[in-house]
C-alpha cells in the first residue's frame, strides 16, 4: 500500500518534529471538537471527552499497522523484544489517528439522534 507523493510529502513536513505532529494533532482535534459544540450542541467538556475516547481507541488499532520487527541482528538491544517495530512512525500515526478519530467521531454524533441520545 503506497501513498501519493503530495500526501507522503504533507506527512514528512508535518512529522519533522515532535512539536509540531502536536501542533498539527491538536488543532485539528480542536477543529473537530469545534464542530461538534457547533453543529451537534455538545458542550465542550463533553465533546473533548468523547473524542479523546474515540481518539484512543483508534490509536490502539492504528499502532500495529505496518510495523516491522528489526531484521538487522546489530540493531537489536539486549533485552529487546525480537517483535518490536524497527520504525514505528509514531508522529505519523498520531496524525492518521485524528484524522481518523475526527471522522468516526463526527459519525458518531450524527448517529446519536437516530438512537435517541
Amino acid at each position: 500500500m503506497s501513498r501519493s507523493d503530495g500526501v507522503g510529502n504533507v506527512l514528512k513536513i508535518l512529522t519533522r518534529s515532535t512539536p509540531r505532529t502536536l501542533a498539527v494533532v491538536v488543532v485539528l482535534a480542536a477543529a473537530f471538537v469545534a464542530v461538534a459544540v457547533g453543529v451537534f450542541r455538545l458542550t465542550i467538556f463533553g465533546a473533548t471527552a468523547l473524542y479523546f475516547v474515540v481518539w484512543w481507541t483508534l490509536l490502539f488499532a492504528i499502532l500495529p499497522i505496518r510495523n516491522q520487527p528489526e531484521s538487522d541482528p546489530e540493531r537489536v538491544v539486549p533485552g529487546q523484544d525480537p517483535g518490536a517495530p524497527a520504525a514505528p512512525r509514531l508522529r505519523e500515526k498520531a496524525i492518521w489517528t485524528t484524522l481518523l478519530a475526527g471522522g468516526a467521531f463526527l459519525i458518531a454524533l450524527a448517529a446519536f439522534p437516530l438512537t435517541g441520545l
